[in-house]
């Protein structure tokens, strides 16, 4: 029986400073790399060992990715990065605290531009301190200036329908290091979340969280966080 693995990133820096993150690439913090090591320790305590893995191009998917394959000696297994993958782009929102901007604000059009469907942040000024346009990592790839999680999921399910579903398909287990709303994109169409319902779905940090797929490649039951099983 397939099994897919959801992991959100450890806790990043802008996790801890309240920033809007984005695509912006930050680091782990101690607490997120000792989330990561965990989670992979969670993985071989279970006996559920991926053996095929998908993450971002953004390092604290990455690193959590690698500190856990190694915390459950699978370090060796293939690893697929892609872009499709990232964090939602926050636009003009990026670098900002967010208490400070919802000062600035307020607190309902924040709340809107966090969770709301598909309404985006403000655009990205061309030029500012947070603009990736000029990124090696981002060449060739269309970076958006915003993104609603409405936009976030029009890049992600492609994704998971021609790269990661047919590994799905062939038996593998599969591990996703990714992002909150990258994962939201995720669990709304395997759990079928309504656009209402999934803007209030909170993914934590670190805690994996497990699909089993039946013979028609579809969850056969819903998602559960593997400290509880």
């Amino acid at each position: 029986m397939p099994k897919l693995i959801l992991a959100r990133h450890g806790q990043s820096e802008w996790n801890l400073a309240n920033r809007f993150t984005g695509w912006w690439d930050v680091d782990l913090t101690e607490k997120g790399v000792e989330e990561a090591i965990a989670a992979g320790r969670l993985l071989a305590e279970r006996g559920l060992l991926p053996s095929v893995a998908f993450t971002s191009y953004q390092t604290r998917a990455i690193k959590t990715l690698n500190l856990a394959l190694e915390a459950c000696d699978r370090l060796w297994i293939p690893v697929t990065k892609d872009w499709r993958l990232n964090e939602r782009h926050y636009g003009g929102l990026t670098g900002l605290d967010k208490q400070e901007t919802r000062d600035k604000y307020g607190d309902e059009q924040v709340h809107i531009w966090r969770r709301s469907f598909d309404v985006p942040p403000p655009p990205m000024e061309e030029g500012s301190a947070f603009d990736l346009s000029a990124d090696p990592r981002y060449a060739g790839v269309p970076v958006p200036s915003a993104e609603s999680l409405k936009l976030t999921i029009e890049r992600v399910l492609p994704y998971w329908e021609s790269a990661i579903l047919p590994v799905l398909s062939s038996g593998e287990t599969v591990l996703i290091s990714a992002h909150g709303n990258s994962l939201r994109a995720l669990v709304k169409h395997l759990s079928g979340i309504s656009d209402e319902a999934i803007t209030g779905l909170e993914i934590p940090t670190g805690q994996p969280i497990v699909y089993e797929f039946g013979d028609n490649l579809r969850p056969s039951g819903e998602r559960y966080y593997l400290k509880d099983a």
